[in-house]
């Protein structure tokens, strides 16, 4: 493993997906970096393809864990941001399924400025599964040019985490 001097790196190297939390509240602030973390995001033509649904209240959170089979913590989060492409602005043609690149950006710099803040969340699938996607949609009223994407409990973690060591140097070839 390399020696982690520079923070950038050891955000990325350290961040670990989260799925107990405590039950303290996350701050407004700490909510806003995110989510502007999450809009600095790379986008093709800057399309900026994501809409945000940022869910603090309890009762929904628990309705969220009990729709999606992979989302269980959800219920002893204190807030999820489900992320929603929105197809009014997805590129057309060859590109129209590029929104799936620009919103996993945003979701990933979503866990990133989650696990700077002292944070964790955990990245939960929806897209491509219709029954998943169909229940949210269902439970949260979205509108139909919304595709919900995924969804990502936040909080801060119950218990220490200890990051995996993924580098695997025979996935790599040089040219």
């Amino acid at each position: 493993m390399i020696t982690l001097s520079n923070e950038i790196l050891e955000n990325i190297l350290t961040r670990t997906s989260v799925r107990r939390f405590s039950p303290e509240p996350v701050p407004e602030g700490d909510i806003d970096a995110i989510l502007r973390a999450a809009m600095s995001a790379p986008t093709g033509v800057n399309r900026r393809p994501w809409f945000f649904y940022v869910v603090e209240d309890k009762d929904v959170l628990a309705s969220l864990a009990g729709v999606l089979p992979y989302a269980k913590m959800a219920k002893d989060a204190p807030l999820a941001i489900l992320v929603c492409g929105d197809s009014s602005r997805f590129l057309e043609g060859d590109d129209s399924t590029l929104w799936v690149q620009d919103v996993s950006a945003a979701s990933e710099n979503i866990l990133l400025a989650a696990h700077a803040l002292g944070l964790g969340g955990v990245w939960t699938c929806l897209y491509p599964h219709q029954d998943r996607m169909d229940a949210v949609r269902k439970l949260l009223d979205i509108p139909s040019a919304l595709v919900p994407f995924n969804l990502i409990p936040i909080g801060y973690p119950a218990a220490p985490q200890k990051p995996m060591d993924k580098y695997s140097p025979d996935r790599i070839k040089r040219i």
